[in-house]
């Protein structure tokens, strides 16, 4: 799986941090469009002292819940994460107020807004925003597996066990004392990226039509040269 990510990353020219214990945060966001569940993936992965890479999986959610699609708290609509890589846009500081996480800090990140109200995620109709928006990386529930978002996200990456999203500070804390307050954070969005491929096959499959149609007037006209 590992080998997975790491390709992704590399197709789409996504930086990989080899210095040992500097993090890769990579959030892989599922083909599903329905809301209100976990059912997106944080990677997270660094070399060690002995050039070995560690790698973690934890479940989460890079989508809203569907409280605040239904009751989003800007009038433009909910905010949903956008596809790309956040150099440097992260740093440990207290989400809300209330304990550390990994929060948007340093700079602005690109959201999608869904404007519709319902509870139907809409990841290309919405209008695309820039800004220091709060679109942190937290937990959902103090303990245990949270299973359903709810209001725990909008528009924040949702750790769904509070275990894991522990474990995931604490190599947060050993790369902040090595590197600094200074986080990427990598958002992969298969539905983006299947999209992006069916319409480079529509434009290819238009271009051969085109090439066929030019070939076979061009074949037409020869033949009635001949004749």
């Amino acid at each position: 799986m590992l080998a997975r990510v790491k390709s992704i990353l590399r197709q789409n020219s996504f930086r990989i941090y080899t210095r040992p214990y500097q993090l890769n945060i990579v959030g892989l966001r599922s083909r599903f469009t329905k809301s209100n569940s976990f059912d997106d993936e944080i990677h997270v992965f660094y070399k060690t002292d002995n050039n070995h890479w560690n790698y973690h999986l934890f479940p989460a959610t890079t989508d809203p819940g569907t409280f605040w699609l239904q009751n989003p708290s800007a009038p433009q609509g909910t905010a949903i994460l956008a596809m790309g890589q956040y150099v440097d846009a992260y740093g440990i500081s207290r989400h809300r107020g209330k304990y550390y996480a990994l929060c948007q800090i340093h700079k602005p990140v690109a959201v999608i807004r869904d404007y519709d109200r319902n509870a139907v995620l809409d990841f290309f109709n919405g209008k695309m925003q820039w800004g220091m928006l709060g679109m942190n990386i937290h937990r959902a529930r103090p303990s245990g597996t949270t299973k359903v978002i709810d209001e725990f996200s909008a528009g924040c990456q949702v750790f769904a066990n509070a275990e894991d999203f522990d474990r995931f500070m604490h190599l947060c804390e050993i790369h902040r004392n090595l590197y600094g307050n200074l986080f990427t954070y990598t958002l992969v969005d298969f539905r983006a990226m299947r999209r992006l491929v069916r319409k480079r096959i529509a434009v290819g499959t238009g271009l051969i039509t085109l090439g066929m149609l030019g070939y076979s007037y061009y074949n037409s006209i020869h033949q009635n040269q001949k004749v």
